[in-house]
């Protein structure tokens, strides 16, 4: 291998510079290679918009937050969307643009590092011929075939810090406080932060709540003399027979997605006159991407740089880096195109949750 390319996508999350250094560092110390770095995501490859990486320029990226290389999510090559001169969203297929862009830099391979949509999109251009291989990304800890993805212990100990706050000040003033975090789809962050976070009720996407229930769990803690009680939700969560709660639709957007949030202010407006409480309610929004990522993302943002190269290495396009504790292994892309990992109802950290007294809401 003489030159690779690397692109972060979609969402920013802890960890995405640690696999930038690994990378670089791997792919200069054993292979003598040049690093390809793409800016803006699949932007830069739209646009030959990149930088080369060398080990004295990412020396110091382990313990930042966020992307050397910048993100985006209205990248997609096969479907660009930006806006005409009368401010309407409109598609473009640059795709063969972006490969040409690939092949004139004389790249031997390509780390795609992202989520669902990123990885969906890496697979497309493994199809078209490129050699690609994909690393796991997304604060939701969706992604199928991997255990854990870098950004999510982070993300978790974010929210978990902030529940332990809520705590404090819900006891001292005998209030029901909310706390919205991530989670379109899947829970995860609202699990394991609920857990950990000691929420005394988790709603989460894959469990549609019932209001009658979070209510009896606040006057049952009531009756048993704890007059407050914490809350986490996830912003996909939903009533029975509700509808996620959305602040912009998809077609208005530039990244193409429904722009989710709300749903722990509707909550606390649906439950308040209801109790005899405050209700408050804390949206912890971005600041759960940001910052520095934890020793746990660093590490495995750093084993999963380090072992795309060596993957690119042994030939092996057309897989995505997985964390299979304790091991790493190899998961072909085509397995995961389009797939969402959900908490099901045989989860033991739900089960857990339950023994242990906690509401689902339902």
């Amino acid at each position: 291998m003489k030159r690779i390319g690397i692109l972060t996508g979609g969402g920013d999350c802890s960890g995405l510079n640690a696999v930038i250094r690994a990378v670089t560092r791997s792919a200069v110390i054993h292979h003598q290679a040049r690093i390809i770095g793409f800016e803006k995501g699949f932007e830069g490859m739209i646009y030959n918009l990149w930088q080369e990486l060398t080990i004295e320029n990412t020396r110091e990226l382990l313990t930042l937050g966020g992307t050397l290389l910048g993100s985006s999510n209205k990248g997609d090559p096969f479907h660009f969307r930006e806006r005409d001169a009368d401010g309407k969203v409109v598609t473009h297929d640059f795709s063969a643009r972006a490969k040409e862009n690939f092949e004139k830099l004389e790249l031997d391979g390509l780390i795609a590092v992202g989520g669902e949509g990123t990885l969906e999109i890496a697979y497309k251009f493994f199809q078209m011929g490129l050699p690609v291989v994909g690393v796991p990304k997304t604060i939701d800890n969706d992604l199928s075939g991997t255990e854990y993805s870098f950004g999510f212990q982070t993300a978790v100990q974010v929210a978990c810090d902030a529940l332990d706050r809520l705590h404090t000040t819900g006891k001292s003033h005998q209030r029901v406080m909310i706390l919205e975090v991530m989670g379109r789809s899947a829970g995860w962050i609202a699990l394991e932060a609920g857990i950990s976070g000691g929420a005394h009720i988790i709603l989460l996407p894959e469990i549609p709540f019932s209001i009658e229930a979070v209510l009896n769990k606040i006057r049952a803690r009531d009756s048993e003399g704890h007059p407050f009680t914490v809350i986490v939700i996830a912003e996909g969560a939903t009533e029975v027979g509700g509808s996620v709660m959305i602040q912009k639709k998809a077609e208005n957007r530039l990244q193409g997605t429904d722009l989710l949030g709300g749903v722990g202010h509707w909550l606390a407006n649906e439950i308040e006159d209801k109790i005899p409480h405050e209700v408050r309610c804390t949206v912890l929004g971005y600041t759960q991407r940001g910052g520095t990522p934890n020793a746990f993302d660093r590490i495995l943002g750093t084993r999963l740089g380090a072992f795309a190269v060596r993957a690119l290495a042994e030939k092996e396009f057309g897989h995505m880096v997985s964390f299979r504790p304790p091991e790493l292994k190899l998961v072909p892309l085509a397995e995961l195109a389009g797939k969402v990992r959900r908490i099901t109802s045989e989860n033991q950290l739900l089960q857990c949750a339950e023994d242990i007294g906690v509401s689902l809401g339902r």
